[in-house]
Order: C-alpha cells, then structure tokens, then sequence
C-alpha cells in the first residue's frame, strides 16, 4: 500500500510540474524590477527584449536559444539576450532565478512583464510579447 501511495503522489508531482513547466506568466514579485544594457551585456530592443538564463550542461537551454532566437527574428524590434547563470551569481539572486532556462520578457524601458521557467513554447512566447508590445 505504501509503494502504491508513494508511486501516486510522485504521478501527481511529475503532472502538476510538466504542466507549469515552460509556461509564460505574470510574475508578481517582479513588479517595479527593471534590466539595462549594462545588466544584460547588451542593448535593450526597440519593443521589447527576451532575456534567457542558461547554464553549460542544460540541455533544454539550446532549445530555448533556437526558439527565442527564431521570435527574435520574426517580431521588429524584439532582441534575444543570452545571460550565463553561473557567471552572473548576483543578477540570478537578485531575480529569483532558481532553474534554467528561465526566461524574462522586459518591455522597451527594461522592466520584467513575464516570466517563463523551464522551456517555453514559440506560440506561449509570440503571445506573451503581443501582450507586452
């Protein structure tokens, strides 16, 4: 009985996680938060800028670059800013980063709009940027 409940909950867990993993949501605690170019390494977009933290041995991450980097050259004026985590220990503990890929849409001054954890889907990301542009 005991390996049965066990084997259930893990089932749930493994539901519930995969569901919300990649998702492109709103984040509360990231209001008023703003990146610059100094920050990013790089300059802001025009309309907005996709910001991706990675880290070497993450498989995902590369998925995540290929998409971001196909938005970026779809959407005018959209940039697709690549930020190593382990470089940047203070930007990731400052931003909550607990898991890569994240992903942080900024709008054109630099503030966060949307946050997505784990690997987002390309139709999730071009919808988040049509709310935030």
């Amino acid at each position: 009985m005991v390996c049965v409940a066990v084997l259930a909950a893990a089932s749930v867990y493994g539901v519930l996680h995969r569901r919300r993993s990649g998702r492109v949501r709103v984040r509360g605690r990231d209001d008023g938060k703003r990146l610059g170019a100094a920050e990013l390494g790089g300059p802001l977009g025009e309309r907005a800028t996709l910001v991706q933290f990675s880290s070497a041995f993450c498989a995902p991450c590369r998925a995540t670059r290929r998409v971001l980097g196909e938005v970026a050259g779809i959407v005018p004026g959209v940039t697709h800013v690549e930020i190593d985590a382990e470089d940047h220990l203070g930007l990731v503990r400052e931003l909550d980063i607990i898991k890569t890929p994240t992903v942080l849409v900024l709008d054109a001054g630099g503030h966060i709009v949307r946050r997505a954890t784990g690997q987002p889907r390309k139709a999730d990301v071009i919808a988040a940027l049509g709310e935030t542009v």
